[in-house]
């Protein structure tokens, strides 16, 4: 694994930090706030989640002017924006500047783009941090500001009534939060490979994977799926798992956690939306596996004792209260396996005959080509998959996540 628990712990606490404020956006957004309330937003999020002394944000209005401005020297909400700036696509040091720039009170320049157009320039200064740290902030403040940026656009083409275009950019700020769930890096060493892939049937969806370490011995992963599609899912989804990295901090029982998660769908959705679940806990040194499986397609866990399919649990999340029988699968002396988890858009993908794909022909597949990577199993499936649906198209999201222990 690499890393010692604080760390991971502090990497957990920061990513927690993000997603709540992220969530915290989408909701303001939701609501409609005033597009001064999203600048107010947007300056004390980055106040007090990252250590920013300086920063100044430029919006392109019809003209260019500052939104947000603090800890400079000069007040950039009165000062104009120097032309050279207007049209970068990437980031910029400030030092690749000359001297007679006003705005050498920064680090560095963050431009916010949409396709070939950029929107907005955020300047900012003093984030004092290792590389990784410091790649991790910036990564931030882009998913922040394209997410508040975004948004405005939206309040601006709904000013025109252009509802559809309007639409539009509203399901790329879902899939800027979704894609935000999705975690960065998988490991990928001679003793633990995992491995996802995600095939979106919409600009954005409903399903939702993850890989969360817990200590030096174990980690968690997931699978999970909505019920519905578009901005109501995937913002649900965001919150499911805040919620779920959060309750991981406070306690290693996954029965416990399955509970909780139930009832904060529940009081989310008022039982109108549900989702289906699956999560494992699996323990290096002790080589033993915990899992949930709360109404999700069962996973296929393949082992020295062979081929099966991972069904204790219990029944969907969000549907009722209390649940009303939850079992925690336990297995042993599980030293090397491959464990394959996905969504049902993979097995209800229909071909044109009105066939569905099934779970017995990916039973068949895994079983035959076991030894294979899963990498290669990934490619394998997508590119079965699309020769068996034909002309017809894709009804559904598509997630796969694979975990293998050698």
């Amino acid at each position: 694994m690499g890393m010692d628990e604080l760390e991971l712990r502090k990497l957990l606490e920061r990513k927690e930090l993000e997603l709540n404020a992220l969530l915290e956006v989408t909701q303001s957004i939701n609501n409609n706030v005033p597009e001064d309330s999203l600048y107010k937003i947007f300056n004390f999020t980055l106040r007090s989640n990252l250590n920013i002394t300086k920063l100044a944000l430029f919006v392109l209005d019809e003209v260019w002017n500052c939104k947000v401005n603090f800890g400079t020297q000069i007040n950039f909400q009165k000062h104009k924006l120097d032309d050279r700036f207007k049209l970068i696509k990437n980031i910029h040091r400030m030092d690749e500047f000359d001297d007679e720039c006003d705005f050498h009170e920064f680090d560095m320049v963050i431009p916010v783009a949409h396709k070939t157009d950029t929107l907005a320039l955020v300047f900012v200064g003093g984030i004092q941090q290792n590389n990784q740290g410091r790649e991790e902030s910036i990564r931030f403040i882009q998913a922040l500001s394209n997410i508040i940026i975004v948004a405005i656009e939206n309040k601006k083409l709904a000013r025109k009534q252009l509802e559809q275009e309007a639409f539009r950019k509203e399901l790329e700020i879902a899939s800027d939060v979704q894609q935000f769930l999705f975690p960065e890096r998988l490991p990928y060493t001679d003793r633990l490979k995992i491995e996802a892939s995600y095939l979106p049937h919409d600009r954005v969806g409903g399903d939702y994977y993850d890989y969360v370490p817990i200590n030096k011995n174990q980690f968690l992963i997931c699978v999970a799926d909505v019920s519905g599609k578009g901005i109501p899912a995937a913002l649900m989804m965001s919150n499911f798992q805040a919620s779920l990295r959060t309750l991981l901090r406070q306690t290693p029982n996954l029965r416990e956690i399955v509970e909780a998660l139930n009832y904060q769908v529940m009081e989310n959705t008022k039982g109108e939306k549900f989702i289906t679940f699956f999560g494992a806990i699996y323990d290096l040194s002790l080589k033993t596996m915990i899992y949930v499986n709360a109404g999700h397609n069962p996973p296929i866990l393949l082992d020295k004792s062979g081929v099966r399919l991972l069904e204790e649990g219990s029944t969907v999340l969000g549907a009722m209260h209390p649940l009303p029988f939850i079992n925690e699968g336990f297995i042993t002396d599980l030293d090397e396996f491959t464990l394959f988890a996905y969504t049902d858009g993979l097995t209800e993908t229909v071909n044109e005959a009105g066939a569905e794909f099934g779970v017995q022909a990916l039973v068949d597949y895994l079983a035959a080509n076991r030894t294979k990577d899963i990498r290669t199993i990934h490619q394998d499936i997508i590119v079965t998959l699309d020769g068996f649906k034909g002309r017809n198209a894709y009804r559904d999201d598509i997630t796969i996540l694979s975990c293998r222990v050698e």
